[in-house]
Order: C-alpha cells, then structure tokens, then sequence
C-alpha cells in the first residue's frame, strides 16, 4: 500500500477517534488539524518543558488547535513567527513580537488577526528558530508526524532549514489529544518533518531525534503545489 495512501487512513482514523468520543471542538475534526478539547492544558504542559524555557525565538502553525501555545508565548515575552496561511505571499511568515502588539493578543495570534494587525517579513528578516510548534492529525510515540496533507508544515521547516534558520538544536513539537496517538508505525516520506517532543494534555512523550529535511525536495512536490506557494514559484522560475 502506497505511503500516501497509509496516511489519509491514519487521519480518517483519527478524525473520526475525536468525533465519535466528542473530543473535538468546533467546526469539527475532518479535513483540519483539530481543535480538541484540552488544548489550553496542552499548551501550558509544553511551557513547562525545558525546550520551551531555553526557547527565545518560536515559529508556529496558525492553526486554532495550537492557539493557547501562541498566546502562552507572547505572554512568557517569546518572538513569535505565524505562518501565512498556505505560504501564499512572498513575506511567509507573520512576526509577532510581545514588545510591539498593536492589539490584544487574542486578537492578534489568529490567522485573521495577524492578517489584520501583524507584520509579515521575508526569511531573510527573521532570526534563528528555537523551537518549532506543528499542528498534527496523527502521531506516533516515534515522533512520526501526520499532518492534514498539505505538506505546508514540512515546507516552512524546509525554508527556514535552508536559509540556516532550523538547525539541529531547533525542536520540533506538537500539542495533540491522546486520541490523536497512533500505536505502532506510521509512514514517513523523505521530506516529512519528524517531532522531537509530542504534548497531550496529561503528557510529555519525547522522541528520539528523527529525519528532518535539509531543504527543499523539489521532486516531492507538484507543479500544482509549486505553482500556488509564491516563494517556490520565484525560486523554480530560470533567472
């Protein structure tokens, strides 16, 4: 059975684990990474952990699952960086600095918020990354990581690894619901993004070190795919 094929059945699975035991919250589990019930838990469990005090600087998805982390670090005075959502602009990344909000940080620390009230900036304008948040569909205790499909999470680790932003010491984690762990293998493709720390609301599960891509892997990625992410776009058209 083909890898891609494998996944879609462990984020069925999963979507539907949430669903069935009404762990997930609003709009629903299917076709997302899900908001779950404990989120906020989560969240303070990881800013507990040693990775997160040592952090300064952390990236994240601008997913809702993970906004109680994004709050929880412009409140502990972390530089934030939020993806735009989809990669779609040139600038990828939303910078949100504690020291220099224009408006409460619930209403900056969404994706429509930071559209609205946050600055974005270029790779090249940003500093090194600590600690790297993951919105995540299916985990295992491994560290393999499966997130909703897009592939848009690898894609930014990938950017940021090339500009010589994530590198070795840069950890990888996700807050997920205990639902959302997978017993045993779950499949990994040569660009898929692996998580040194997994954080449900009751626990702390960290991973042996896994593969991480050294930049981007062009032949993983479809024309339709490169044609809709700007910076992939520019970076494949022949100077």
């Amino acid at each position: 059975m083909e890898i891609e094929q494998v996944k879609r059945e462990a984020r069925e699975a999963v979507w539907a684990r949430l669903e069935q035991a009404g762990q997930a919250l609003p709009p629903g589990a299917h076709g997302r990474i899900p908001n779950f019930i404990g989120a906020e838990r989560a969240a303070e469990r990881l800013a507990q952990h040693d990775s997160w005090r040592r952090a300064s600087v952390i990236k994240s998805n601008p997913d809702k699952a993970q906004l109680p982390v994004r709050l929880r670090a412009l409140a502990d005075g972390k530089l934030l960086y939020m993806a735009v959502p989809k990669i779609a602009d040139v600038r990828p990344f939303y910078l949100l600095d504690s020291t220099n909000l224009n408006a409460a940080p619930a209403d900056v620390a969404t994706g429509g918020g930071a559209a609205e009230h946050a600055p974005k900036v270029e790779i090249s304008e940003m500093r090194p990354v600590d600690l790297v948040v993951c919105g995540s569909v299916a985990v295992n205790r491994d560290g393999v990581r499966i997130g909703k499909g897009a592939g848009y999470s690898d894609i930014e680790v990938a950017l940021l690894t090339e500009a010589g932003l994530v590198g070795p010491s840069t950890i990888v984690a996700t807050t997920v619901h205990p639902l959302q762990i997978v017993d045993g293998p779950l499949p990994e493709s040569s660009h898929d993004v692996g998580l040194d720390l997994i954080i449900t609301p009751d626990e702390v599960i960290e991973c042996q070190r896994r593969q991480r891509p050294t930049g981007i892997y062009w032949d993983s990625l479809s024309a339709k795919k490169i044609e809709a992410i700007p910076l992939l776009r520019a970076s494949s058209t022949p100077k």
